[in-house]
């Protein structure tokens, strides 16, 4: 390796290459925050007043926890994870469809740098997106965070993994047909069926132990838990499911970057 790829490759180097591209794709979503932001946020609140409404006297989930109270951590973390998603994905199939991904190719950025910038972003946006469905759903049930530290852990933790997802997800498609299959038929459903509306044990036993076989599952109870102190299964357990999935996802959006797979079409 000569003197020049060192350098690009340095710590340094990477992380001012990818401080610039983080702060580019934070700015393409705030400039539409409208649409990125404040659309999911009242999605959010739409689901809370049909859902709370309906089933907070019929549904009792744990002991001294109503359901709008189980229901809006929930809430909260689905949409962090669907928007996390969104940004990655949608900004790179935006960027191969326009042509301008070819601006970023000519740049001495590594894949390292284009990984961390496009998760990055991706993290802000759903933490972003998930504070804004916190404030717009709390009011209609306060609630305390009892372990902060779990919240934290799993939002950052969940929408890196997401984001990753999405940088895969952008990757593979060619057009926004095939982002759109990828989200209606994989991240949808995975995120439905994790827990978010109800708990896993009011399932009959075989699609218990299906769900645990989503990693969406850990990262909603895992979430839940700061909130409520109670949980379908172990924090750590659900920790060590989502590192290890996150690992796997970072790993393979890593070697697609390095390869540049679809990326020089």
């Amino acid at each position: 390796m000569n003197k020049h790829h060192a350098q690009r490759g340095s710590a340094p180097g990477l992380l001012t290459g990818a401080s610039v591209l983080f702060y580019k794709e934070v700015l393409r979503f705030w400039k539409v925050s409208f649409q990125t932001v404040a659309a999911p946020i009242l999605t959010a609140v739409l689901y809370l007043l049909i859902f709370g409404h309906v089933l907070e006297d019929r549904v009792k989930v744990y002991d001294a926890v109503g359901y709008t109270h189980f229901l809006i951590p929930g809430l909260v973390m689905m949409s962090v994870l669907q928007n996390a998603f969104a940004n990655s994905s949608s900004s790179l199939i935006q960027s191969k469809i326009t042509g301008n991904l070819v601006l970023l190719l000519v740049t001495p950025l590594t894949h390292r740098a284009w990984f961390v910038a496009y998760v990055g972003a991706s993290v802000v946006r759903g933490l972003v997106v998930g504070f804004g469905v916190w404030l717009g759903t709390v009011w209609f049930a306060p609630q305390g965070l009892v372990e902060p530290m779990w919240v934290l852990v799993f939002a950052v933790l969940g929408a890196a993994m997401l984001g990753a997802l999405g940088l895969i997800a952008g990757l593979w498609a060619e057009k926004f047909d095939q982002l759109a299959a990828f989200q209606n038929f994989i991240i949808v459903p995975m995120t439905f069926l994790s827990g978010v509306f109800y708990s896993i044990h009011s399932l009959p036993e075989r699609w218990q132990m299906v769900s645990h076989f989503n990693p969406f599952f850990y990262m909603i109870d895992g979430f839940r838990h700061g909130f409520l102190g109670v949980s379908d299964v172990s924090p750590w357990i659900s920790l060590a499911v989502v590192s290890g999935s996150f690992l796997v996802i970072s790993a393979v959006a890593l070697r697609l970057l390095a390869t540049g797979y679809k990326l020089r079409q």
